[in-house]
């Protein structure tokens, strides 16, 4: 008999996120990382090389940034092109990826508008509550 895994790739069969061993929760994994996230919104905008990636998503090490477009790359989201005449390489969306963008884009848009409200909504934790009485 079949694993799951194989029954998916025959396409026999769609990925089901709430099965535990579905490859389909990997790829999950993958594209809403932290990382993962915001580097398929950074690739949005177009092709970009690896410094000018980092540079446009902030707080990223080298280690990681290579770490997750190594993923996404495997994924199918990310294309990774290298010129041998000048060293570089250039990172972009290739239409999967930016199928997938478009998806995460829509909540991390949600997201950012909603902040204000959820930060208002958020309960002080015991010790900012104690910080705001006084003894008398």
């Amino acid at each position: 008999m079949p694993s799951l895994s194989e029954t998916i790739q025959s396409g026999a069969l769609k990925g089901n996120l709430l099965a535990t061993q579905c490859p389909s929760r990997q790829i999950l994994k993958d594209v809403t990382s932290r990382w993962g996230v915001l580097v398929l919104i950074a690739l949005q905008t177009g092709t970009l090389r690896f410094a000018e990636l980092r540079r446009t998503v902030g707080g990223v090490s080298d280690r990681m940034l290579s770490q997750t477009l190594q993923t996404l790359e495997k994924d199918g989201l990310v294309s990774r092109t290298v010129y041998d005449v000048v060293p570089r390489v250039e990172y972009s969306l290739t239409p999967r990826g930016g199928e997938a963008t478009e998806l995460v884009r829509a909540l991390a848009d949600w997201i950012e508008n909603a902040t204000p409200d959820i930060m208002a909504s958020k309960a002080p934790t015991p010790t900012e509550s104690l910080a705001g009485t006084t003894s008398g």
